[in-house]
């Protein structure tokens, strides 16, 4: 048994959804399957079965949805924090949800977005021209807080009051925390929904001023089709992260679906698609 932190990391991760929403009904249909679909069924539940899953009913969908983003976010809290020797920095992980709707205003990148909101209030064909392009609410986030003069002087005199006035990461500039990383968790993957997170991505390069935060999907749609339909591509998400990768490669191994497992390597070896156990170690580039 390996003692790599990422590795438990990763065990009590799978255990804390097979307590909650990773479960299988009395028709033997895992919580993460369409059950219109044979091959989604049987790949879910071969994943089931190797990270043993024990029966339940499945949860109401907006009850899963809000419970998967929590099990991620714990999960990114357990094993990024832990990479501070590599990325330094003063993080904080949040689940924000739908809820809050300019909630992204509140970073330096995006602060602008407050004023953009408060004219269309005030301007109706304003806010018709910009319908809701800038209106961003990330599930999860990574926050990465201002640093303090003394921090930046730790080692050597790096600043002082006549240079690096302007400086995003310098506190005393007067700005807004950073946004580190953008993750949207996706318990399963529709066609209509699978969009949700490329125009979320799209609105978040769009409306940046200064750097860009990483944009993240977490799944755990068993469907390699499914999982093409946003792994695929670039210039939007930087990549997808499935639940459980490796367990999902075996399932549809021993499902024979050999064009599901072609285009599952394919997004595989493109490095459009990796287990979420890559995603701590990405997200401290």
């Amino acid at each position: 048994m390996t003692n790599a932190l990422i590795a438990k990391a990763r065990k009590k991760y799978h255990a804390s959804l097979l307590q909650s929403v990773l479960t299988v009904n009395s028709q033997g249909v895992p919580s993460n399957a369409d059950k219109d679909s044979k091959l989604s069924v049987r790949i879910a539940k071969g994943i089931a079965e190797i990270l043993e899953s024990e029966a339940g009913e499945r949860l109401a969908g907006q009850t899963s949805g809000s419970e998967f983003e929590a099990i991620n976010a714990e999960f990114i809290r357990d094993t990024f924090l832990a990479l501070n020797h590599i990325r330094p920095g003063y993080w904080e992980i949040k689940k924000i949800g739908n809820r809050k709707r300019m909630a992204i205003a509140g970073f330096e990148q995006y602060a602008h977005l407050t004023a953009l909101d408060e004219a269309s209030k005030n301007n109706p064909e304003l806010a018709a021209a910009l319908g809701n392009d800038y209106t961003i609410t990330p599930d999860i986030i990574i926050v990465q807080n201002l640093l303090q003069d003394d921090e930046l002087n730790r080692d050597d005199l790096m600043v002082d009051l006549d240079v690096s006035r302007r400086a995003a990461i310098r506190a005393i500039n007067g700005g807004k925390p950073l946004l580190h990383a953008s993750i949207s968790s996706k318990w399963t993957i529709r066609s209509d929904r699978s969009q949700n997170s490329r125009s979320e991505a799209l609105n978040l390069i769009r409306n940046r001023k200064g750097h860009l935060p990483h944009i993240v999907v977490v799944t755990a749609e068993p469907l390699p089709s499914r999982l093409a339909s946003i792994a695929l591509g670039t210039g939007d998400i930087d990549c997808v992260y499935h639940f459980a990768l490796d367990e999902l490669k075996q399932s549809v191994e021993m499902a024979n679906a050999e064009d599901a497992l072609e285009l599952l390597n394919i997004m595989i070896d493109g490095k459009r698609l990796k287990d979420i156990s890559d995603l701590p170690l990405d997200l401290a580039i």
